[in-house]
């Protein structure tokens, strides 16, 4: 894989049609940004050039304050390795499913300024890091399978 733009690690590459951001498609190099930084953030949205500064509630159609985000820094009090908690973090707010499918999930740094009304963090001040590419979403679901499903239980 080829290294990009400000030294964004391995397993980052830009892509045609991905905004000029790194596409981070491996889990361990999305752990290594994270822990990396103070504090990082997913959105998941059609990127960083097409997104406005702020976000809108849908149910209100309130505008918010800052870019709704979700936070993929695990928090002091988690125990466990940071993968998992990474792996939680993407699992749960990174696939767009049939939904949203022209959405990406992507990383950014910014500044908090508050909470939306679903309690997830708005940050203004935003610096996109890079994609998060399929490969490192199906290895964060793998982890988090691992992880965190009982073992032996029957889906029903």
């Amino acid at each position: 894989m080829s290294e990009t733009g400000r030294g964004r690690g391995r397993g980052a590459d830009t892509k045609p049609g991905t905004q000029g951001l790194p596409v981070i498609d491996d889990f361990d190099a999305l752990v290594d940004l994270v822990i990396a930084h103070e504090h990082v953030f997913a959105r998941l949205s059609s990127g960083p050039q097409t997104d406005a500064s702020k976000s809108v509630d849908h149910e209100s159609q309130v505008e918010l304050p800052g870019l709704s985000v979700t936070n993929l820094t695990p928090e002091p009090w988690w125990t466990r390795p940071s993968a998992d908690w990474i792996a939680r973090r993407v699992r749960q707010y990174a696939d767009p499913g049939e939904t949203r499918p022209r959405q990406q999930p992507w990383v950014l740094l910014g500044r908090v300024v508050g909470n939306g009304p679903d309690h997830e963090p708005l940050v203004v001040d935003v610096q996109p890091l890079g994609w998060i590419g399929p490969s490192a979403v199906r290895e964060a679901q793998r982890r988090y399978r691992r992880a965190f499903e009982p073992r032996g239980r029957v889906d029903e």
